[in-house]
């Protein structure tokens, strides 16, 4: 048997490069026993935790095919197994193994790969380990949850008293531990993977149709508002939402719609939503009314650029750089583009408030509505007071992030 033995530390005191199978021998391999003596010898010859973690994870690639990478690599057979080897007794032995290896971990948060921890997570739901163990996992994936990806964590639920396909409870648990973290490890950018990551696995499990309500709300809402800069991917999570539940009541749609911020919706976003049936028609109202204000403020800010001028006149900025030709003709250009939106929502609001009235003539005192004038026209509509929108529209208000998205607008399922 061709024995591999450790290597001395180079002349600095830090331990060789090697990867995990180089530590390792067959007979390691197969005895659990041996490999945990094993282990112990390398940490005390002064190993980095980054690299016991990678022999750990090549050990377990060896024993159970679910924790290898690739899945790929069938389980190292066994001499003193028994062809007589019952299902249930493999099982006990994958637990055993599971919480063996949950038990060595180094104690450095970033010594394991995350998606690593989420195989071996996921492994230990399906064999039922000891919550102790879950816990401690749960608790090591937390810590890195910024570095998981949506597959890694679409893990099974395998539990009978849980409805859904997939275990949202224990997604639900990574992200309250993840928020519980210091400010920071879990601030900024990594605030802000995680809050894409909930979204897009929002969008996955909102076509199961036995996800309840409240738990789409929960884990939705489970992150602040400031960590979506955008929130194209929560929309279109509430949108799948509504359409895999088509039992829906008003009441539960004004819930989900105020998850969401409808100033931080894209523009294409935003024409999705002023077309989308499954939505209440006051959010449909509010979203307009946003979409509208947007342009106004452009309208405004690029007031100056219009303004009339006499062909003499210097085409210079504030800054004194003064303007080509071509660059005022795109300005222009662009002034008439977004004063066609402007007359486009008008007419779009307008249709919205005939709609209205026509429901108002049928039932009195139903809506109570009072006339405003739009900035800028003097067109007459309906004006949605604030409080109206907050009950029933999109009612999640934040401060805006500056600055364009590159995102582009992926349609919902409809």
């Amino acid at each position: 048997m061709n024995r591999v033995t450790l290597s001395k530390t180079s002349a600095g005191g830090k331990p060789p490069q090697l990867a995990g199978e180089q530590w390792l021998d067959d007979a390691c391999i197969l005895d659990m026993d041996y490999f945990v003596k094993t282990l112990a010898g390398i940490k005390s010859k002064g190993v980095r935790p980054d690299l016991i973690g990678s022999i750990i994870a090549h050990y377990a690639s060896k024993w159970v095919p679910e924790l290898s990478e690739t899945r790929d690599t069938g389980p190292v057979p066994d001499p003193s197994a028994s062809p007589e080897t019952t299902v249930t007794s493999a099982w006990r032995k994958k637990r055993f193994f599971v919480e063996t290896l949950a038990g060595i971990l180094p104690p450095e948060n970033d010594a394991v790969p995350c998606n690593f921890l989420l195989r071996l997570l996921r492994v230990a739901n399906m064999v039922g380990v000891e919550l102790t163990y879950k816990e401690e996992l749960e608790k090591r994936v937390s810590w890195q949850l910024d570095q998981a990806t949506l597959k890694e964590i679409m893990i099974p639920s395998f539990s009978h008293t849980c409805s859904t396909l997939l275990d949202v409870e224990l997604v639900m648990r990574l992200v309250e531990r993840f928020m519980g973290l210091d400010e920071g490890v879990r601030g900024g950018a990594p605030l802000i993977k995680v809050a894409k990551l909930v979204d897009c696995y929002l969008a996955e499990v909102a076509m199961d149709s036995n996800l309840r309500l409240v738990e789409f709300i929960q884990l939705a809402g489970a992150l602040p508002p400031h960590a979506r800069a955008i929130d194209d991917g929560l929309y279109r999570a509430v949108d799948t939402y509504l359409k895999a539940h088509s039992g829906v009541t008003k009441q539960e749609r004004k819930l989900l719609c105020r998850l969401i911020d409808c100033r931080k919706l894209s523009p294409e976003a935003c024409l999705h939503a002023s077309q989308n049936e499954r939505l209440p028609v006051r959010a449909v109202l509010q979203v307009l009314f946003s979409e509208q204000n947007k342009i106004t403020r452009q309208l405004e800010w690029s007031g100056p650029l219009y303004t009339d001028r006499s062909p003499n006149s210097n085409k210079i900025d504030g800054s004194g750089r003064c303007h080509s030709k071509r660059e005022v003709s795109a300005q222009h250009m662009e002034i008439k583009r977004l004063k066609e939106d402007v007359v486009r929502l008008q007419n779009q609001i307008n249709m919205m408030q005939n709609q209205i009235e026509k429901v108002g003539e049928k039932k009195k005192g139903f809506f109570r509505w009072k006339k405003i004038l739009i900035p800028g026209s003097s067109t007459s509509v309906a004006d949605v007071g604030k409080r109206d929108f907050e009950e029933v529209g999109f009612g999640r208000h934040t401060p805006l992030t500056k600055g364009k998205t590159s995102h582009r607008w992926r349609k919902s399922l409809s």
